[in-house]
């Protein structure tokens, strides 16, 4: 720590690949958080972009931000990688494409210093998409929905925060449970919550600190079916350990199934799969735009059935 620098109280972590044009207004979230002393570190997996090149800016600028360059890896390795070189008493997760909201460290730290019992807390989360396929951050981006989520929910650990990058934890618990868990490819989050309510409580902050990009190239919208199995492998994991049962079994389908996540489809099928989903999330709410969607999942794969018969109807 350099002389006359504040240790950290909470570290920001990010894995970033290939950021695109909406990294630099995310790194400008994290670093515009007043009143918390912090760092920021951000790994960056295997960018092939400019966003070396934007990062070394940054960090150019402001000595809180600490770029790791890996060859890629994937999300999970990334953050093992990012949370074992955080310094904080608390670490906070940011996505790159999304942004943190003015006071958001501020707000959930004042909120975990208030209860000795929390391990966690979460915010509500906002989530938009670009109005159309392909559209520029000229254009404002179409709200999808914001999600809040009670508070009693989320003691079990199996049903996760509004979403991971709005978390804020505490480092220590991180470490006593084992931290993230390499065998989860995907719902490596899922993993983390239900093992670390298992020490403390879960706090919610009523207010909407987080904003979510929630666009096509989003692993909900392009992995959503790989998402739910590691689900079904945490849920049964979580009762084993609970019953004093040996995890070891479903850690191994896990890891299993991790080893085919990253070819589990072609890219031009991912992508159509993805624009299905933002179109199925605007179905009812931008007429519009749900079709601009159907009409792109339709474009990367003729053969996306469902996507044929929903434009139909829509």
């Amino acid at each position: 720590m350099d002389a006359g620098v504040s240790a950290p109280q909470v570290s920001v972590v990010m894995a970033v690949r290939n950021g695109g044009p909406s990294l630099a207004a995310t790194l400008e979230s994290v670093l515009s958080q007043g009143d918390v002393p912090l760092e920021f570190v951000v790994v960056d997996d295997g960018s092939t972009d400019h966003t070396p090149e934007l990062l070394a800016q940054h960090a150019a600028r402001d000595s809180r931000l600490h770029v790791i360059t890996t060859a890629p890896r994937g999300l999970t390795q990334a953050l093992i990688s990012g949370c074992e070189a955080a310094q904080g008493q608390w670490i906070a997760r940011q996505d790159a494409g999304d942004q943190s909201m003015p006071g958001r460290l501020a707000r959930q730290l004042a909120l975990v210093r208030a209860d000795p019992s929390a391990v966690l807390c979460s915010s509500a989360a906002r989530f938009v998409v670009p109005s159309r396929p392909g559209a520029g951050a000229e254009e404002s981006p179409l709200e999808l929905f914001v999600s809040r989520i009670p508070e009693l929910r989320l003691q079990s650990g199996l049903e996760g925060p509004s979403h991971h990058g709005s978390v804020m934890f505490s480092r220590a618990a991180y470490r006593q449970v084992g931290g993230y868990r390499a065998p989860f490819y995907f719902a490596q989050d899922i993993d983390l919550w239900s093992r670390l309510v298992e020490l403390g409580r879960h706090r919610v902050h009523p207010e909407v600190l987080y904003q979510a990009d929630a666009s096509p190239g989003s692993i909900s919208g392009q992995h959503r079916r790989e998402q739910l199995n590691f689900h079904a492998l945490i849920r049964r994991a979580s009762a084993a350990r609970r019953r004093g049962l040996s995890e070891t079994p479903w850690l191994a389908k896990a890891e299993r199934l991790s080893a085919r996540c990253p070819d589990s489809r072609t890219e031009i099928r991912r992508k159509a799969r993805g624009a299905y989903f933002i179109a199925a999330c605007l179905r009812g709410r931008h007429p519009q735009a749900c079709r601009a969607y159907l009409r792109e999942a339709l474009r990367l794969d003729p053969l996306h059935l469902r996507a044929r018969l929903r434009l139909l109807f829509t």
